[in-house]
């Protein structure tokens, strides 16, 4: 049964089995570092968010629980990309130029190609993930997204080098890496570390939070 796009929002958890979660925070960390117990992920600039979707239909929500509803087209072009899946996702909401970069001033303006760049994969088809390491998590999204598409896709992930990653980003000016645990599961007792690039020429755009071009509401 294919999952039909909708006019308006859906309280998908409400009306399904999906659970409520809690996104796992993100401490800051001063310096780089290497570790082959760790992977390194690029920190796009964006909106933190969690994709709830099932064959009632698709919704994006923020933390705190408030629902992403900036761009209906978005949400229906997510919901086209997972079918019937029964799918919670964490990750960022962006918005791209033409070159493919997150500008965090666009999102702020409604403007710029909006798509959701997901991280983790939390629940799939009746089973809850979080209990599972972070790297089966990751092969998993893999297994769900092999290809990226417009409006979905995964971050980029590089076991053990979180140095190098820096460095290259630094030299992409984007706003950090996050470091994480291959082992641990996704719960409140997880730490993820983000490192900030202190030369990011969009973080004066980052401070002004107000979204008065996107809106949110309590779901």
């Amino acid at each position: 049964m294919p999952t039909k796009t909708l006019d308006r929002p859906l309280d998908v958890r409400a009306a399904g089995v999906l659970p409520q979660i809690e996104p796992i925070a993100l401490a800051t960390r001063a310096d780089a570092f290497d570790d082959p117990e760790w992977l390194f992920e690029p920190k796009y600039d964006g909106i933190r968010g969690l994709v709830y979707a099932s064959q009632l239909g698709c919704e994006v929500r923020f933390r705190r629980d408030f629902r992403f509803d900036g761009s209906d087209e978005l949400r229906n072009r997510v919901a086209r990309v997972l079918g019937a899946r029964e799918v919670i996702l964490d990750g960022e909401i962006v918005a791209l130029d033409r070159k493919g970069k997150p500008v965090f001033r666009d999102l702020l303006r409604g403007e710029g190609f909006l798509a959701f760049a997901a991280f983790d994969l939390l629940w799939l088809d009746g089973d809850d993930l979080r209990p599972l390491p972070l790297a089966e998590r990751k092969r998993r999204l893999t297994d769900l997204l092999p290809a990226d598409t417009g409006p979905l896709y995964k971050i980029l992930t590089l076991d053990e080098y979180g140095r190098a990653l820096f460095s290259a980003i630094r030299k992409m000016d984007l706003e950090g890496i996050v470091a994480k645990r291959k082992g641990d599961p996704y719960s409140s007792a997880t730490t993820w570390y983000k490192i900030e690039n202190p030369g990011y020429s969009q973080s004066e755009e980052r401070a002004d939070l107000g979204f008065k071009v996107l809106t949110a509401r309590p779901g």
